[in-house]
């Protein structure tokens, strides 16, 4: 038996789908792709386009929301493009969903690095959370991650917090 076999660890291997995935996108700014993993069993996938029979980002050649100098993290209703998160999570049966791992990876166009410190906007964190998803592990690099219990995103409620002097 051989024992020089590297043998990637599941969870990277859940996140290299997830990049592999990320491939499809047609978003000019960010790459993300999404799987959807329950007892070792893929779900679903998602990655960042237009919706079905729309014409994507790639296909007009320009971002509206680049266009507008519109900043990373705001004003997600002006992009013509459905999430990777949410693309997987409309793909999948509830059922399959409870209890499940959804992995996220996130890369710029531009420079190919990975997007540092990325996690699910606030839309996608509610769509997340009615799924029945229990974690979400997102890609910091080639061989490092954070795992996000959903149950923090329901506890910490952060479409309450500053409104009520919270």
């Amino acid at each position: 038996m051989r024992t020089d076999v590297y043998r990637r660890d599941k969870t990277n291997y859940y996140l290299d789908l997830a990049e592999t995935v990320s491939q499809r996108c047609t978003c000019l700014r960010r790459h993300y792709g999404a799987v959807i993993v329950k007892n070792d069993e893929v779900i679903s996938t998602g990655y960042v386009g237009a919706p079905r029979g729309r014409k994507n980002c790639t296909d007009m050649g320009k971002c509206v929301r680049a266009e507008l100098h519109i900043p990373r993290g705001e004003r997600y209703e002006l992009c013509r493009s459905v999430h990777a998160e949410a693309n997987a999570i409309i793909s999948a049966p509830r059922d399959k969903m409870i209890n499940s791992t959804l992995y996220l990876v996130g890369k710029e166009v531009s420079t190919g690095e990975y997007i540092q410190n990325a996690v699910c906007c606030s839309m996608c964190k509610r769509l997340v959370i009615n799924a029945g998803i229990s974690q979400v592990i997102v890609r910091d690099d080639r061989d490092h991650y954070r795992k996000i219990d959903v149950q923090d995103w329901i506890i910490n409620d952060e479409s309450i917090e500053g409104v009520f002097g919270y």
